[in-house]
């Protein structure tokens, strides 16, 4: 079955490779694909950027000041920590991101219109049940996000417990359980 889908689906990414190339005149493959996650990941860091492109850490810094240049990317200081910073689409990468979807449907709907409804409709039905899958797949081998935590150590409910008092002329002792 996989190899029978991999024979036929070369018509489908065709459609895809064609409108990604219209688009590359703007942006490289690399770049685009960075656009499409920070568009799926409004606010995504830069490290978790890296993670899910694949890359190191210096090599998506240069990418992300290569979108900056270009107008696509925004930085903005994090929430929690000003060091980190967040990414977010700029109004140009959203147009371009339009763009190409549009291309993209417009070269699916007239490949559709040449195929029965019961063809598109089992076609539509097979895509949604793949697309789900492959996203409970994803998500479950994803990584654990960490949660990010204060440089203090401690949450906005917690304050630091009281110093404890030892009785004079007794140091404390480590205890381990």
């Amino acid at each position: 079955m996989a190899a029978a889908l991999d024979a036929v689906a070369g018509a489908l990414l065709t459609v895809w490779e064609a409108a990604r190339e219209r688009t590359t005149s703007r942006v490289s493959g690399a770049q685009l694909r960075a656009v499409m996650v920070v568009e799926q990941h409004d606010g995504i860091n830069l490290r978790r950027l890296a993670s899910r492109l694949d890359m190191l850490l210096s090599s998506a810094s240069r990418l992300c000041d290569r979108l900056v240049a270009a107008g696509m990317l925004e930085r903005e200081p994090g929430r929690l920590d000003r060091r980190e910073i967040s990414l977010h689409l700029t109004p140009e990468a959203r147009r371009l991101l339009a763009e190409l979807r549009d291309d993209r449907r417009d070269q699916l709907a007239r490949i559709l219109a040449g195929m029965t409804p019961q063809g598109r409709e089992a076609l539509l039905q097979g895509m949604r049940e793949f697309d789900e899958t492959a996203r409970r797949q994803e998500a479950a081998s994803a990584p654990v996000e960490p949660v990010p935590v204060r440089p203090d150590g401690l949450d906005d409910a917690h304050t630091l417990p009281a110093p404890r008092e030892w009785p004079a002329g007794e140091p404390p002792v480590a205890r381990t359980a």
